[in-house]
């Protein structure tokens, strides 16, 4: 459910980040979440199944 959420969040920031809607403050908070979501990435030999 975790790899879920993450693979969600992920693509929705950089949605949000490909759109033209964000100003200069909206898009750096985006990039510093996306930032922090990234490196929230699991390796792969990290990897349990959360199902």
């Amino acid at each position: 459910m975790h790899d879920f959420i993450h693979r969600k969040n992920l693509e929705h920031y950089r949605k949000l980040l490909s759109a033209d809607a964000l100003d200069e403050g909206d898009r750096k908070y985006v990039k510093k979440l996306l930032a922090a979501e990234e490196a929230n990435d699991r390796r792969p030999s990290d990897l349990k199944h959360d199902d």
